[in-house]
């Protein structure tokens, strides 16, 4: 970390020196002043952190005799620290934050409990999290499903932390026998956008490469509609653009798991044409990559699905401009979005390579279309001209 200026470190010290005074009321006022002054301020949290406001925090946060109303503005201040660098989030680890905020879990005051919750969200999607934290408490995930019935926002951040956190067949097999399908399904009709998205997303990570998972999903019935029922639902065009990946995703996942047929009307004609949308050019970069990996899981092992992709609103024409990043356009009239275009070129071309190859996979007639038709990649062009007698 690099060194603090003096004069910076002088005023944070005030902040901190704060939450040592004998008076509970001048306590809460600066732990209030302090959350107004590191909002947005990774220098502020940076010199806090290093003048040792993290563990005073915690011991607030902890002890009986703080009111509920001091724990929840330390929870908060806590929260707005993990916001800042990947360094700030390990001085946070370092000070065994995320057992004090699971303890704070245990409160009956909901504030409180959201103010943990939306901490543990944030520390727990920084990659430098060790997602196995989760899971090192037996009680923790029985916990948190009792708290999905609290409020809306713990049914968000609950969700959140279980899609983020679920990296590995063993932590979809802990989620999945805690009850999780059975728990969140009927999130995904909440009049929350956030709480659905929350709760769909949480269903993709679970339902990847697990067979037990996606056969338990196509029979589970919510508001009297089954699941499958539901994504295809939130593949519609009238649906954001979020939702309808993350629902082909599902569906996705459940195809190549072995729930839902190949030639099922919901993956050929819903599924299928959702992600080669997804692919067009008038979709974000970020859109058109995970449209394109998804596409290409969907379809790689079966021939017929890779025929009628290839069909499908000029697709292979569509991802030779994949290749087209960074124009020369954006070069001279926005430097934001070269900088964009350069950040994502190398994954919007992976992303093609990995759907050529699926397409291409099983049938002849698909790779000549690739090899010598307009959606040839420049590199496959150059290749030829190569080998092309003079």
């Amino acid at each position: 970390m690099e060194t603090e200026l003096p004069e910076v470190t002088a005023s944070s010290r005030h902040y901190v020196d704060r939450l040592f005074d004998p008076d509970p009321q001048k306590v809460l006022h600066g732990v209030i002043d302090m959350k107004n002054a590191v909002i947005g301020n990774n220098k502020q949290k940076a010199n806090l952190i290093v003048l040792g406001a993290v563990p005073r925090l915690l011991y607030l946060l902890q002890q009986e005799t703080s009111s509920v109303e001091l724990k929840t503005e330390c929870a908060v201040v806590l929260g707005s620290l993990s916001m800042g660098t990947e360094n700030n989030v390990k001085s946070l680890l370092d000070c065994h934050i995320i057992p004090a905020l699971l303890q704070g879990l245990l409160s009956a005051d909901i504030r409180f409990i959201e103010a943990c919750l939306r901490c543990l969200r944030t520390v727990f999607t920084s990659p430098v999290t060790p997602v196995e934290l989760l899971y090192t408490d037996a009680t923790v995930i029985p916990h948190l499903m009792l708290l999905l019935s609290r409020s809306l926002h713990s049914q968000e951040y609950i969700c959140q932390i279980f899609a983020h956190c679920c990296k590995a067949p063993d932590h979809q097999t802990i989620l999945f026998n805690h009850g999780v399908v059975q728990n969140i399904a009927h999130l995904l009709t909440s009049l929350s956008y956030k709480v659905r998205m929350q709760a769909l997303k949480c269903f993709s990570v679970l339902a990847f490469d697990n067979p037990q998972v996606s056969m338990t999903l196509v029979n589970v019935l919510v508001d009297g509609e089954l699941l499958p029922q539901i994504f295809v639902k939130m593949l519609q065009r009238d649906k954001p653009i979020e939702m309808q990946l993350t629902a082909a995703k599902c569906l996705t996942y459940m195809c190549r798991a072995g729930s839902i047929r190949t030639d099922d009307n919901c993956i050929v004609l819903k599924t299928l044409p959702c992600l080669v949308r997804m692919c067009s050019k008038d979709r974000l970069l970020e859109e058109r990559v995970e449209g394109a990996e998804t596409l290409a899981y969907l379809i790689e092992p079966d021939v017929e699905l890779q025929r009628i992709a290839s069909i499908t609103d000029h697709l292979i024409s569509m991802l030779a401009d994949y290749f087209k990043y960074p124009s020369s356009v954006s070069a001279i009239t926005d430097i934001k979005r070269l900088d964009h275009d350069l950040k994502h070129a190398h994954e919007l071309r992976q992303a093609a390579f990995k759907l050529y190859a699926s397409l291409g996979a099983n049938d002849e007639d698909i790779r000549k279309k690739v090899s010598l038709g307009e959606g040839r990649p420049p590199v496959l062009s150059a290749s030829r001209q190569a080998v092309t007698p003079t």
